[in-house]
């Protein structure tokens, strides 16, 4: 397996440019996710680093060696695509030894390695049946076992699991971050879905309009989001906004809100102007003794939670409470935030002031 590292990748079609300026290092046998909407520029930058885009400009290393200017057949790379591209008049056992057999390996060989990719997923049961007749977590099994047979440096997957209906997308999700514990190979991984980016990845990039908006661990990423873009993208319910003009002076721990002062990190530089008072649903408390108050709009049951959105001075908000809270339509509630888990942003560029909590994310550039 290897290394991967992208150094100022930039891809432009004519006018428009789809990837910016893009640096990050993907670490030997790690599970790394590129997140994003569509159009974001992640499927384009997987496939430059697979080569089967050249980019504009900019280097890609893998296992040391610059391949930015080398086609895909020169790169050691296994591709998965959404939609599992197997050969419909082989049966699986030939679908998943095609590519050893096209390089001319001994039948022995062949049988053998085929043999144990079909053991580690699961499917040597089904593997001299047509791929026509087989379920859709089985294909996307028998393409998966294909790309693992090679042995590559890395693999490129495309959401792979995009086809799948939701639950079995779910079961074949943890499947996939099993076999690549199991194996311990280098992953690049495509999704628009942050669920499966947070569940699966040991990192993720998170793309808008070809720029880089964060890189980091999962926990990092949700917990001092770099941007309001990242923020809102991560997290469901998405972080809450308060819109408000004020002040931060270094050191200080507070900021007012329609009057009352609320609590935020320590505060490492000064910023005045228009800001927004970020705090996820689960970080928000309503208590009688909170002097900022909202009133009740809606409430949404979840079983052992609900989600009640409220009306405050400074915007909607919406706090997930144990489902036994009571919270009545039209009633009138304090709120607490504790604030350890506040991000205060500047509203006018999105960006995350700096704090305590945001220090050390990588912010837009």
């Amino acid at each position: 397996m290897a290394e991967i590292v992208v150094q100022n990748l930039c891809k432009e079609f004519g006018s428009f440019t789809a990837v910016q300026s893009s640096s990050f290092t993907i670490e030997d046998g790690e599970f790394f996710m590129l997140l994003g909407p569509s159009g974001c520029g992640k499927t384009t930058t997987l496939r430059m680093i697979a080569g089967l885009e050249l980019p504009t400009s900019g280097e890609i290393y893998i296992d040391g060696e610059e391949v930015g200017r080398r086609p895909a057949s020169q790169r050691d790379i296994a591709f998965v695509f959404q939609m599992f591209a197997l050969y419909p008049h082989m049966n699986v056992r030939k679908n998943i030894s095609y590519p050893l057999v096209s390089q001319g390996m001994p039948r022995a060989r062949v049988r053998e390695k085929v043999q144990e990719v079909a053991r580690i997923l699961g499917i040597e049961d089904i593997l001299d049946r047509p791929v026509g007749g087989l379920s859709g977590g089985d294909r996307q099994r028998v393409a998966l076992g294909r790309a693992i047979v090679r042995d590559p440096k890395a693999f490129m997957m495309d959401e792979p699991l995009g086809a799948l209906d939701a639950e079995f997308r779910e079961h074949m999700s943890q499947e996939l971050r099993a076999l690549h514990d199991r194996m311990g190979a280098t992953t690049v991984y495509v999704t628009h879905d942050q669920l499966e980016a947070m569940q699966m990845g040991d990192k993720i990039v998170v793309m808008n309009h070809g720029v880089i908006e964060q890189f980091g661990k999962p926990q990092d990423i949700y917990d001092k989001p770099a941007t309001m873009f990242v923020a809102d993208f991560i997290g469901s319910p998405s972080m809450n906004f308060l819109d408000f003009d004020g002040a931060v002076q270094p050191g200080s721990g507070a900021v007012t809100l329609d009057g009352q002062a609320l609590p935020v990190p320590a505060a490492r530089e000064a910023f005045s102007g228009g800001m927004a008072y970020g705090v996820r649903p689960e970080h928000v408390r309503i208590s009688d003794s909170s002097a900022y108050r909202g009133r009740v709009r809606a409430t949404e049951y979840l079983g052992t939670t609900q989600i009640v959105t409220i009306a405050t001075p400074n915007g909607e908000l919406k706090a997930r409470i144990p489902s036994e809270q009571p919270a009545r339509l039209d009633e009138t509630v304090g709120l607490d935030f504790n604030g350890t888990t506040v991000t205060l942003f500047d509203r006018q560029t999105g960006r995350a002031l700096g704090s305590e909590l945001n220090e050390g994310v990588l912010s837009r550039g």
